[in-house]
């Protein structure tokens, strides 16, 4: 049987920044991980850090330099457009710009993290079963005790239901995610068309959004409001013949324009069905000595650009706040989930904001004003 002061069960962004936050404040932790290895699956797309939230987290944690150097300046560009084709919004980049909100890939930003830490610190292959009484159980079998547990582990989070009984809900979102790889070079004309950044276009109760990913692949997201939550079964779309999927998404957009279709057309064989599910805006719970949450276990919202922001930023002020208060955790917690429910409820508040703009009929007007206010 291990034994750990702080123990995070996760560790995706924002369980790595507390971690690391800790480790640069000479705090112990260990990171409970349920995947066997740091490369055993893929780690999505790419990410916007924005310069009060994901990147103070960086400037915390004492990694903004080495962040900087993988962030892409370019990833700001952005091209919104109606479902015919008619160009909105086109925003592109000065070499000189501040980096006020660049893209990463998420894959390079965990690396980062991980590197930035001792190897002992994240255990791999561990996946929680159940907390007892101040005991953590692994489905292999081992277990573990702890002084402070932090839940970090994600939308369907195990360790949230020692706070509160909320659990995430549909929002009427279903996303198929696709991709075309090394796009400059097998398909030059649609490269020069999504551009350096986001390419967003919007009408008819859903929205094509395409986005470059640092090793050349551009990942395309399908997204379709207002719908149920068994969507996918009865959508037609046979997700196990990738061919006859992109057919039957083409048919879906049929009704747009041409050059959005021919992006669908020039996809690989990886076709994801994704539900957005998220938690209640405003998700709070009384105190308890011993046990706290961060990001999705705590605060998941709609993916419009909130949510790894948001979980940077817990990690490290959470560290902050244990590392100020480091022979009382129960006041470092309460300090903590003070100032992170605010903060998250707004940014919460605001995602699902953006989210009835999406699924609303006019949403392409409605996002040119919200990023044109005035």
């Amino acid at each position: 049987m291990a034994s750990a002061t702080i123990t995070i069960i996760g560790a995706g962004l924002g369980r790595l920044a507390l971690a690391r936050v800790l480790h640069v404040k000479g705090i112990d932790a260990v990171v409970y991980e349920r995947e066997p290895s740091r490369g055993a699956r893929g780690q999505g797309g790419m990410l916007d850090l924005h310069t009060g939230t994901g990147q103070q987290a960086m400037r915390e944690a004492g990694l903004i330099g080495r962040f900087h150097a993988i962030a892409r300046r370019a990833g700001q560009d952005l091209r919104l457009l109606e479902s015919d084709g008619t160009l909105l919004l086109q925003e592109d980049t000065p070499d000189d710009a501040p980096l006020e909100r660049p893209e990463v890939d998420r894959a390079d930003l965990r690396d980062l993290l991980l590197d930035s830490l001792p190897e002992h610190v994240v255990r791999w292959g561990h996946a929680l079963e159940s907390v007892d009484n101040g005991l953590l159980h692994f489905a292999d079998g081992s277990s573990a005790t702890y002084d402070l547990l932090v839940g970090a582990d994600g939308a369907n989070s195990r360790v949230r239901a020692l706070l509160t009984d909320a659990k995430p809900a549909h929002t009427g979102q279903s996303v198929v995610e696709l991709g075309i790889p090394d796009i400059d070079r097998t398909h030059p004309d649609l490269a020069a068309m999504v551009g350096r950044g986001n390419y967003w276009a919007l009408g008819n109760g859903q929205s094509l959004s395409a986005q470059r990913s640092g090793d050349g692949r551009v990942r395309i997201y399908l997204s379709f409001y207002n719908t149920a939550e068994d969507w996918f079964a009865t959508s037609a779309i046979p997700f196990g013949d990738p061919a006859a999927a992109r057919v039957r998404l083409m048919g879906l957009f049929a009704s747009w324009d041409s050059r959005f279709t021919a992006l669908i057309a020039a996809c690989d064989d990886a076709v994801l069905p994704r539900a957005i599910a998220t938690l209640p805006a405003g998700l709070t719970w009384p105190s308890r000595p011993g046990v706290t949450l961060l990001d999705d276990a705590a605060h998941l919202m709609p993916p419009v650009g909130q949510g790894a922001n948001m979980a940077l930023l817990d990690g490290a002020l959470l560290g902050l706040a244990l590392a100020a208060h480091p022979d009382d955790f129960p006041a470092a917690v309460k300090e903590y989930e003070r100032e992170m429910f605010e903060r998250t409820s707004a940014a919460g508040r605001q995602s699902a904001r953006i989210q009835e703009i999406l699924a609303s009929p006019d949403a392409s007007r409605k996002m040119l004003a919200f990023f044109q206010p005035g």
